[in-house]
């Protein structure tokens, strides 16, 4: 029997903003890990609360729960993405019937997604894959940091801590870092200037 640490929740909500306490049904789906409502709440203390009029993508939706708490808060155009169709029919439903106008559900490849995203076009990226999708943590980081506002975040869930010397040849620092269980929470933003000049010097 697994322990009960382990298992993963039958639902998740939504902690802040306009749709606050909405719960989130969790399927069971190989990879399925949804961040939890604490690590969420930490995450958009560190982000202000107040997302009025930013420019999100959700790259591994899963639950949606990490989009929609993005949604709640304000921001103004939320793109979650999932490769499960009966994920992706269910994050559609419940942005139905939360009256989400600003949330778009998009079945598919993630990290090719984020990587057509206009440079310099997103306020907050999203990154949370499944813990066994080892590969896919540099090249969704890499779309996402091409993808980033000069002022932008990114928020990366992983199963180890993404160290400095990392993620300067990325261009990004991390600004704010937990650990919570086996989880990794990071909040990522731009080198300054003549950091990041320094990082790709030879």
């Amino acid at each position: 029997m697994k322990p009960a640490a382990q298992r993963a929740p039958g639902e998740v909500r939504i902690v802040g903003g306009r749709w606050k306490r909405t719960r989130l049904p969790v399927l069971e789906r190989p990879g399925l890990r949804p961040t939890p409502d604490r690590v969420r709440e930490t995450l958009f203390n560190w982000l202000g609360q107040d997302l009025t009029g930013w420019r999100c993508v959700d790259v591994f939706a899963g639950t949606g729960a990490l989009g929609l708490e993005a949604a709640s808060r304000g921001a103004a155009e939320v793109l979650l993405i999932e490769r499960d169709g009966a994920l992706v029919q269910q994050i559609t439903r419940l942005a139905e019937r939360l009256q989400a106008t600003g949330v778009r559900v998009r079945r598919g490849d993630g990290v090719a997604q984020l990587a057509q995203c206009a440079p310099g076009s997103l306020d907050l990226v999203l990154l949370d894959p499944p813990f066994d999708a080892g590969p896919l943590f540099l090249p969704a980081l890499q779309a996402a940091a091409r993808a980033l506002a000069p002022s932008g975040r990114i928020y990366l869930e992983a199963p180890q801590r993404w160290t400095p010397e990392r993620l300067a040849p990325l261009g990004l620092a991390c600004q704010r870092y937990l650990k919570a269980g086996a989880s990794h929470a990071h909040l990522l933003g731009r080198l300054p200037a003549p950091e990041n000049e320094a990082a790709r010097a030879p």
